[in-house]
């Protein structure tokens, strides 16, 4: 995911009072060991990109991006959606080779750490990854264009272990509608709709974060299992095409399903969207200096740039400052709207632009802290922390058994 930002080196003015970086929040030792006491999923995180590097060792503490195993114990992390993704500009055989090269260098990790990291499969695997003390890597294909509208790709790519895939990226595919592009299909073609019916088959959750509104009606109407959004927020609070509406809440709940919330602050706060948008030439200055500092294609260099010039912005008044608790009021809000059943964590961690407070993992146990102190009980703070998604995991895993049983 890409916003745009701005860095206070020499660029425009100062919009907003320059505010020092609050202090990390008292964690009291109530939410202390309710957080490290049961299992926290983030189903969709961007790291694969650096994994792709092999100079990047993920059982190393970095410094920068926001995910690696020292930092994913620190904040409580247990099971991890690591994002297979590349622009949905590129397609054909070269996507599904890419696709190809991501699932292998998230496998390799399993073989790399296995004292770490367990891959998983289902939700009973990723129960067992946490029992063994152990983080249960997980993938999701961020974008259908890389099946290259091959059913059998599809198969191949549940076989290594994909458990969802997102119908599409930021552009459209040939059989459905993204939520960043102009409408070609009205939703899903009659080939989506087998897409979406091959995945209940194969036990791969259907994403839609990132489609358009009609796809995902089309999507929820065809599916014989729950949808998720794997990172998506709320279209009420911050009024962008990428967050859902209250009625799309509502219609995944009442279908089982389960809204990640997404942290980007581009997706969390209205004022800092409304910024941007009547000030273009920040994008234009941002991406010049992620352009002069990164290679072209280098994705992770790019992003993770772009997070860190993001943050000083907000730091030093060039932007509006959006802290973390904003990620609350959207789980507070998707709660309201669709029940506590139907709410979990997507960070778009090493993908996107973190609020203040919210910089990498470790801060997980933040979100704990401040549920309980609005109210949450101990058993919805689970839910929301992991047990949402693993039962839509279950109730996948059951529908294809059952599919696959059929003659």
């Amino acid at each position: 995911m890409r916003s745009f930002a701005s860095t206070a080196c020499g660029l425009l003015f100062l919009a907003f009072p320059i505010i020092v970086s609050a202090q990390t929040p008292k964690i009291s030792a109530h939410a202390r060991a309710l957080h490290f006491g049961s299992i926290v999923i983030d189903t969709h995180d961007d790291t694969t990109q650096r994994l792709l590097d092999p100079h990047f060792n993920l059982d190393a503490r970095h410094t920068d991006g926001q995910i690696d195993i020292p930092r994913m114990k620190a904040g409580g992390l247990d099971g991890i959606f690591f994002s297979i993704w590349m622009p949905g500009t590129i397609t054909g055989p070269t996507a599904v080779e890419k696709a190809l090269d991501m699932i292998d260098a998230v496998r390799e990790q399993a073989r790399l750490h296995p004292n770490d990291i367990m891959l998983a499969r289902t939700a009973a695997a990723v129960r067992r990854a946490f029992a063994e003390h152990k983080i249960a890597a997980l993938m999701g294909v961020e974008g259908g264009h890389m099946i290259n509208d091959d059913l059998a790709v599809l198969d191949t790519f549940a076989a290594l272990g994909v458990r969802y895939m997102t119908l599409t990226h930021t552009v459209n595919t040939d059989w459905a509608d993204s939520a960043n592009d102009t409408p070609a299909h009205n939703g899903l073609t009659d080939f989506g709709k087998q897409v979406v019916l091959r995945m209940n088959r194969d036990g791969i959750m259907i994403d839609i974060s990132h489609t358009a509104d009609k796809t995902f009606y089309d999507a929820i109407a065809t599916s014989k299992a729950p949808i998720i959004a794997s990172h998506s927020s709320c279209r009420a609070l911050c009024n962008v095409p990428r967050n859902m509406t209250d009625d799309m809440i509502r219609t995944l709940a009442a279908h089982g399903g389960v809204i990640q919330i997404n942290y980007h602050v581009g997706f969390l706060s209205q004022d800092y969207v409304n910024y941007n948008k009547a000030h273009p030439e920040i994008g234009k200055k941002i991406q010049d200096e992620v352009n002069a500092k990164c290679k072209p294609g280098d994705e992770a260099c790019s992003i993770m740039a772009e997070d860190e010039l993001t943050h000083q912005a907000m730091l030093d008044g060039t932007l509006p400052r959006v802290n973390w608790t904003k990620i609350v009021d959207h789980i507070d809000h998707a709660v309201k709207i669709g029940g506590i059943d139907h709410v979990g964590l997507g960070s778009d961690y090493d993908g996107s632009d973190m609020p203040i407070g919210m910089e990498d993992v470790t801060h997980l146990p933040e979100i704990t802290q401040a549920l309980l102190d609005r109210g949450y009980s101990d058993a919805d703070i689970k839910k929301i922390l992991g047990e949402n998604t693993l039962r839509v995991m279950a109730e996948c895993e059951r529908v294809s058994r059952e599919m696959q049983s059929q003659p």
